[in-house]
Protein backbone atom coordinates (compact mmCIF):
# COMPACT_ATOMS: atom_id res chain seq x y z
CA UNK A 1 0.00 0.00 0.00
CA UNK A 2 2.78 2.00 0.68
CA UNK A 3 4.52 1.65 -2.80
CA UNK A 4 1.52 2.82 -4.10
CA UNK A 5 1.32 5.83 -2.47
CA UNK A 6 4.87 6.58 -3.02
CA UNK A 7 4.38 5.65 -7.06
CA UNK A 8 1.53 8.27 -7.13
CA UNK A 9 4.23 10.48 -5.58
CA UNK A 10 6.67 10.05 -7.86
CA UNK A 11 4.11 10.80 -11.03
CA UNK A 12 2.77 13.67 -9.48
CA UNK A 13 6.21 15.35 -9.06
CA UNK A 14 6.80 13.94 -12.95
CA UNK A 15 4.29 15.96 -14.16
CA UNK A 16 5.70 18.98 -12.10
CA UNK A 17 2.47 19.32 -9.56
CA UNK A 18 3.05 20.82 -6.23
CA UNK A 19 5.45 18.67 -3.80
CA UNK A 20 2.21 17.18 -2.02
CA UNK A 21 3.78 14.45 0.68
CA UNK A 22 1.95 11.31 0.94
CA UNK A 23 -0.67 12.29 3.84
CA UNK A 24 -1.28 14.94 1.05
CA UNK A 25 -0.63 18.12 2.40
CA UNK A 26 0.95 20.78 1.00
CA UNK A 27 4.59 22.03 2.33
CA UNK A 28 5.33 25.21 2.31
CA UNK A 29 7.99 25.79 4.58
CA UNK A 30 10.80 25.73 2.21
CA UNK A 31 9.21 26.32 -1.25
CA UNK A 32 10.38 28.98 -3.76
CA UNK A 33 7.54 31.34 -2.83
CA UNK A 34 8.38 31.45 0.80
CA UNK A 35 12.12 32.07 0.23
CA UNK A 36 11.21 34.83 -2.36
CA UNK A 37 8.73 36.32 0.74
CA UNK A 38 11.56 35.71 2.88
CA UNK A 39 14.13 37.94 0.41
CA UNK A 40 11.62 40.82 0.52
CA UNK A 41 11.15 40.73 4.54
CA UNK A 42 15.25 40.83 4.67
CA UNK A 43 15.72 43.28 1.96
CA UNK A 44 12.78 45.92 3.87
CA UNK A 45 14.79 45.77 7.13
CA UNK A 46 18.07 46.36 4.80
CA UNK A 47 16.04 49.76 3.95
CA UNK A 48 14.91 50.67 7.69
CA UNK A 49 18.64 49.91 8.59
CA UNK A 50 20.03 52.73 5.65
CA UNK A 51 17.04 55.17 6.96
CA UNK A 52 18.22 55.52 10.71
CA UNK A 53 22.24 55.45 9.71
CA UNK A 54 21.20 58.21 7.07
CA UNK A 55 19.35 60.31 9.78
CA UNK A 56 22.23 59.77 12.20
CA UNK A 57 24.96 60.37 9.15
CA UNK A 58 26.78 57.75 9.47
CA UNK A 59 27.76 57.80 5.74
CA UNK A 60 30.42 54.25 6.29
CA UNK A 61 27.50 53.13 7.62
CA UNK A 62 24.58 53.68 5.31
CA UNK A 63 27.14 52.84 2.20
CA UNK A 64 27.93 49.38 3.78
CA UNK A 65 24.03 48.77 4.46
CA UNK A 66 23.53 50.57 0.29
CA UNK A 67 25.92 48.38 -1.10
CA UNK A 68 24.12 44.77 0.85
CA UNK A 69 20.92 45.86 -0.48
CA UNK A 70 22.09 46.40 -4.23
CA UNK A 71 24.03 43.11 -3.99
CA UNK A 72 20.84 41.21 -2.51
CA UNK A 73 18.49 43.18 -5.29
CA UNK A 74 20.69 41.82 -7.54
CA UNK A 75 20.94 38.11 -6.36
CA UNK A 76 17.38 37.82 -5.63
CA UNK A 77 16.30 39.55 -9.30
CA UNK A 78 18.65 37.36 -11.07
CA UNK A 79 17.88 34.30 -9.93
CA UNK A 80 14.19 35.41 -9.87
CA UNK A 81 14.13 35.96 -13.47
CA UNK A 82 16.53 33.14 -14.52
CA UNK A 83 14.47 30.01 -11.96
CA UNK A 84 11.16 31.63 -10.67
CA UNK A 85 9.77 33.55 -13.99
CA UNK A 86 9.83 31.25 -16.52
CA UNK A 87 7.82 28.34 -14.46
CA UNK A 88 5.58 31.12 -13.49
CA UNK A 89 5.39 32.70 -16.96
CA UNK A 90 3.72 29.23 -17.72
CA UNK A 91 1.86 28.31 -15.12
CA UNK A 92 -0.36 31.21 -14.80
CA UNK A 93 -0.16 32.09 -18.80
CA UNK A 94 -0.25 35.97 -17.65
CA UNK A 95 2.07 37.53 -19.64
CA UNK A 96 1.37 41.12 -18.61
CA UNK A 97 1.92 40.26 -14.94
CA UNK A 98 5.54 38.85 -15.91
CA UNK A 99 6.94 41.57 -18.48
CA UNK A 100 5.57 44.23 -16.16
CA UNK A 101 7.36 42.31 -13.34
CA UNK A 102 11.05 42.45 -15.59
CA UNK A 103 10.74 45.90 -16.52
CA UNK A 104 10.17 46.99 -12.58
CA UNK A 105 13.14 44.66 -12.33
CA UNK A 106 15.15 46.29 -15.01
CA UNK A 107 13.97 49.91 -13.55
CA UNK A 108 15.31 48.70 -10.14
CA UNK A 109 18.78 47.42 -11.70
CA UNK A 110 18.84 51.27 -13.04
CA UNK A 111 18.77 52.42 -9.93
CA UNK A 112 21.12 50.66 -8.60
CA UNK A 113 23.30 51.35 -11.16
CA UNK A 114 23.37 54.85 -10.50
CA UNK A 115 23.68 54.27 -6.88
CA UNK A 116 26.68 52.64 -7.10
CA UNK A 117 28.16 55.15 -9.36
CA UNK A 118 27.50 58.11 -6.57
CA UNK A 119 29.61 59.51 -4.28
CA UNK A 120 27.77 58.76 -1.00
CA UNK A 121 28.28 62.73 0.04
CA UNK A 122 26.26 63.90 -2.78
CA UNK A 123 22.73 64.88 -1.23
CA UNK A 124 20.98 62.99 -3.93
CA UNK A 125 22.24 59.02 -2.67
CA UNK A 126 19.85 58.70 0.41
CA UNK A 127 17.27 60.14 -1.95
CA UNK A 128 17.75 57.41 -4.99
CA UNK A 129 18.70 54.72 -2.11
CA UNK A 130 15.01 56.30 -0.90
CA UNK A 131 13.27 55.86 -4.34
CA UNK A 132 14.93 52.38 -4.84
CA UNK A 133 13.35 50.99 -1.37
CA UNK A 134 9.64 52.55 -2.45
CA UNK A 135 9.84 51.41 -5.70
CA UNK A 136 10.83 47.41 -4.32
CA UNK A 137 7.94 47.68 -2.18
CA UNK A 138 5.49 48.36 -5.00
CA UNK A 139 7.30 45.67 -6.76
CA UNK A 140 7.11 43.33 -3.68
CA UNK A 141 3.51 43.56 -3.11
CA UNK A 142 2.19 43.02 -6.36
CA UNK A 143 4.61 39.62 -6.22
CA UNK A 144 3.32 38.74 -3.02
CA UNK A 145 -0.63 39.70 -3.72
CA UNK A 146 -1.53 38.59 -7.21
CA UNK A 147 1.63 36.46 -8.65
CA UNK A 148 2.02 34.41 -5.99
CA UNK A 149 -1.14 33.63 -5.48
CA UNK A 150 -1.87 32.63 -8.66
CA UNK A 151 1.47 30.76 -9.07
CA UNK A 152 0.38 28.60 -5.91
CA UNK A 153 -3.24 28.57 -6.92
CA UNK A 154 -1.75 26.48 -10.40
CA UNK A 155 -0.44 23.75 -8.64
CA UNK A 156 1.82 23.30 -12.39
CA UNK A 157 5.26 24.06 -10.60
CA UNK A 158 7.59 21.78 -7.90
CA UNK A 159 7.96 24.80 -5.74
CA UNK A 160 10.03 22.47 -3.43
CA UNK A 161 12.61 21.82 -6.61
CA UNK A 162 12.88 25.65 -7.68
CA UNK A 163 13.49 26.28 -4.07
CA UNK A 164 17.13 24.40 -4.55
CA UNK A 165 17.99 25.72 -7.99
CA UNK A 166 16.85 29.65 -6.87
CA UNK A 167 18.88 29.41 -3.76
CA UNK A 168 22.06 27.60 -5.96
CA UNK A 169 21.81 30.58 -8.14
CA UNK A 170 21.68 33.68 -5.66
CA UNK A 171 24.14 31.89 -3.57
CA UNK A 172 26.26 31.61 -6.82
CA UNK A 173 26.19 35.31 -7.34
CA UNK A 174 26.34 36.35 -3.90
CA UNK A 175 29.72 34.44 -4.16
CA UNK A 176 30.75 36.66 -6.92
CA UNK A 177 30.20 39.49 -5.57
CA UNK A 178 32.24 39.15 -2.75
CA UNK A 179 35.67 40.13 -1.96
CA UNK A 180 38.81 38.59 -0.61
CA UNK A 181 37.83 39.52 2.66
CA UNK A 182 34.08 39.12 2.30
CA UNK A 183 33.37 42.87 1.78
CA UNK A 184 30.76 43.74 -1.35
CA UNK A 185 33.17 44.19 -4.45
CA UNK A 186 31.58 46.79 -6.10
CA UNK A 187 33.34 46.29 -9.13
CA UNK A 188 31.86 42.90 -9.60
CA UNK A 189 28.69 44.23 -8.44
CA UNK A 190 28.73 47.19 -11.24
CA UNK A 191 29.64 44.19 -14.12
CA UNK A 192 26.84 41.89 -12.85
CA UNK A 193 24.46 45.07 -12.96
CA UNK A 194 25.18 45.61 -16.82
CA UNK A 195 25.05 41.75 -17.87
CA UNK A 196 21.81 41.62 -16.07
CA UNK A 197 20.31 44.98 -17.61
CA UNK A 198 21.06 43.55 -21.09
CA UNK A 199 20.19 39.56 -19.97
Amino acid sequence: MRTASTEQAKTVKASTKPSANAAGTTAVKHDVIVLLKNDHAEVKKLFKQFDKLAENEDTQGKVQIANKICAELIAHTIAEEEIFYPGARSATDDDDMLNEAIVEHDSAKDLISQIQAMDPEDPMYDAKVTVLGEYINHHVEEEETEMFPEVRESKELDLRELAGKFSARKEEILSQLSGVNGELDAQQLRTLIGAAAHH
